[in-house]
């Protein structure tokens, strides 16, 4: 999918149509486009219109030294330094649903449950950002970390921002293994002290010809998931 491919998507074509790639083409991505991609994701609302994102949208040698600098700490066994808050191992119905993604993705990559080198290297893609040629860092200002309304902010746009480099025919995944060694993605993306790193998104041309790029991830029903009120039926 290119923005050339045909007559503009409509919001409906977007949302249904959009889905993580781990697999890019090589080519860059104009500037000029990330940043129509980011000036709509803006649109997304926040808490009393403060706006608390920031992108750092890093290609070329500084992504490759982030690329490597993950990879070395990882492999030597660097514990994480991830700037916000994880949940910890997911149980229950969360826990099956990670399962079964991975079942997914795994398949689509002939990625047997014994072959440790192939689940490595799957591993070690997440550190590299999927190889992609453009990475954009959504951070937030430090003056009003602690609370969960900038991060519940900075979601919002990264939603917004995926669901508009797909309708520029970017694809993208959003990656929390890309940030986990804060330290060297702050070095060469060259973050200031006063943001915290939120997340990071991956994003480039789809390569069609991935296998793990096919693999469409299941959605709950919305029996399942919402619950209405006071509605007739």
């Amino acid at each position: 999918m290119t923005p050339s491919d045909g007559p503009a998507l409509t919001f409906d074509d977007v949302v249904m149509g959009r889905r993580s790639i781990r697999g890019y083409k090589r080519e860059p991505v104009p500037k000029a486009v990330i940043k129509e991609v980011i000036e709509l994701a803006m649109r997304a609302p926040s808490s009393l219109n403060t706006q608390p994102w920031n992108f750092y949208v890093v290609a070329g040698a500084p992504l490759d030294r982030i690329r490597a600098g993950n990879t070395e700490r990882n492999l030597a066994g660097v514990p994480s330094s991830r700037e916000f808050r994880s949940h910890g191992e997911y149980v229950g119905a969360h826990r099956e649903r990670q399962i079964g993604v991975a079942k997914q993705l795994f398949a689509a990559m002939d990625i047997e449950r014994h072959d440790q080198e192939k689940r490595k290297d799957w591993v070690l893609r997440g550190f590299r950002q999927f190889d992609a040629p453009v990475s954009v860092v959504v951070t937030y200002d430090r003056s009003i970390h602690g609370g969960d309304i900038a991060p519940f902010d900075c979601g919002a746009v990264t939603n917004a921002l995926v669901n508009a480099a797909w309708s520029r025919g970017l694809g993208c995944v959003v990656n929390s293994q890309g940030i986990m060694q804060s330290p060297v993605v702050r070095e060469h993306a060259g973050i200031p002290d006063d943001q915290v790193i939120m997340i990071c998104v991956a994003m480039g041309w789809p390569d069609d010809s991935f296998p793990a790029n096919a693999v469409v991830s299941q959605r709950k029903s919305v029996e399942d998931a919402a619950v209405f009120v006071g509605f007739d039926e």
